[in-house]
């Protein structure tokens, strides 16, 4: 594997692109480059199908992605929340619970 550090910086950022068979050769060297911030795409017949992300790279995508679902849901129903308090205290004041669940939980009716 070539050493990465002594190149010019716009050169370091080269994507990294190797096929199935030599990604579960190098498969430890290959999660390292990922690791250092490196872009490595696995490439089956020359077309890219997966990219090795860090997980914390992934669970940041993955927040992003359901945040902008979820402010796209709600944005669908903006009208209808007009003038009403989302809050969460306001939202656990407006609950029913059920006798029973009142009763387990100690709850004043």
């Amino acid at each position: 594997m070539l050493d990465q550090a002594t190149w010019p910086s716009y050169l370091a950022a080269v994507t990294i692109h190797v096929n199935i068979g030599e990604a579960k050769t190098r498969l430890s060297q290959l999660i390292a480059a990922a690791l250092r911030g490196e872009e490595v795409v696995i490439d089956r017949d020359g077309q890219p199908q997966v990219r090795l992300v860090p997980e914390q790279v992934n669970r940041d995508l993955e927040r992003q992605r359901v945040v902008a679902r979820r402010r796209a849901a709600f944005g669908k129903f903006a009208a209808e929340f007009e003038g009403v308090d989302t809050s969460p205290e306001a939202i656990r004041a407006m609950r029913e619970y059920s006798p029973e669940r009142r009763e387990l939980h100690g709850m004043d009716e």
